[in-house]
């Protein structure tokens, strides 16, 4: 059975792209569902799966992030890792989907989980908003402070990899160098702008529509918005970016990994040169 990948809301689970790709499983909030019912549901997918990879965001409330660790720290497991998301809501719903995707290839549970921060780098997230009034995850100066008290005013803002922040008709948003799909979602509905203008602009080889994810909101600071995020459609070029990309074995827990920090204990690799020879030992 392939990892499993786990998420803390019903909305950052996009549409398979396909009938392989696996859905993820739901870990309820604490007012939700009871603590020793969290512990049954880990316990099962555990059994299933064998390992657990906990994708959701930095935004969750504390409440809920706090039942993630008391479950894993309770079942002892070190099969079950948290990766707490920098990513907007729908940035983190395409994350996850890809996730997805690759956990049916022929990658190892850790190799899965330190790919999390890799693919991130290639999720262009952002939104179109009202107001900048009350967005503090993004960098925002006076001017366009003072413009969001405008009627009428629309303000365009890169989330990831890079925060950027233009007014809609004066500025444009710098996108992905490659090919890439949108995925949109509004309150009530997507913008023209992001369907069709910044569609048009970036070159995307397609326009997917969804419901707007229920963390949105608070994470950029208010309700009426549209959300979006760029991305690697393909899951053949999934695999070979992941692929492509040189595995070791975390010196602390023994999980295979790429990157520079171990997916599942966060223990950083060793600069090459720090790191010994084979059978080696430290003088």
């Amino acid at each position: 059975m392939p990892t499993a990948i786990a998420v803390t809301s019903p909305d950052l689970v996009l549409p398979p792209t396909d009938p392989q790709t696996p859905l993820a499983a739901l870990l309820q909030a604490p007012e939700a569902q009871p603590l020793d019912a969290a512990l049954a549901d880990m316990n099962r997918l555990l059994d299933q799966h064998g390992y657990v990879i906990v994708l959701y965001p930095q935004s969750l409330p504390p409440a809920h992030e706090q039942r993630l660790h008391t479950v894993r720290s309770l079942l002892e497991s070190d099969r079950i890792t948290l990766i707490g998301s920098a990513l907007p809501p729908l940035g983190l719903a395409v994350l996850v989907r890809q996730l997805r995707q690759l956990s049916v290839c022929d990658f190892s549970p850790g190799v899965l989980a330190s790919a999390a921060r890799l693919l991130a780098h290639y999720v262009h997230a952002g939104a179109v908003l009202g107001s900048v009034t009350k967005l503090d995850r993004v960098p925002v100066g006076l001017k366009a402070h003072a413009k969001s008290w405008l009627p009428g005013s629309q303000f365009a803002v890169l989330a990831h990899p890079t925060p950027q922040l233009v007014r809609v008709g004066t500025g444009e948003l710098e996108g992905p160098d490659y090919a890439c799909h949108l995925l949109a979602a509004g309150n009530p509905a997507p913008a023209d702008w992001v369907t069709a203008t910044l569609a048009a602009r970036w070159q995307v080889g397609g326009v997917e529509r969804c419901a707007l994810p229920v963390y949105s909101p608070g994470w950029w600071g208010t309700s009426k918005l549209t959300e979006f995020a760029a991305y690697l459609p393909d899951l053949s070029v999934l695999y070979q970016l992941v692929a492509s990309v040189r595995r070791e074995s975390c010196r602390w827990c023994g999980m295979e990994l790429i990157g520079d920090r171990c997916g599942f204990c966060s223990s950083p690799v060793p600069a090459p040169e720090l790191r010994l020879p084979a059978g080696g030992s430290a003088r």
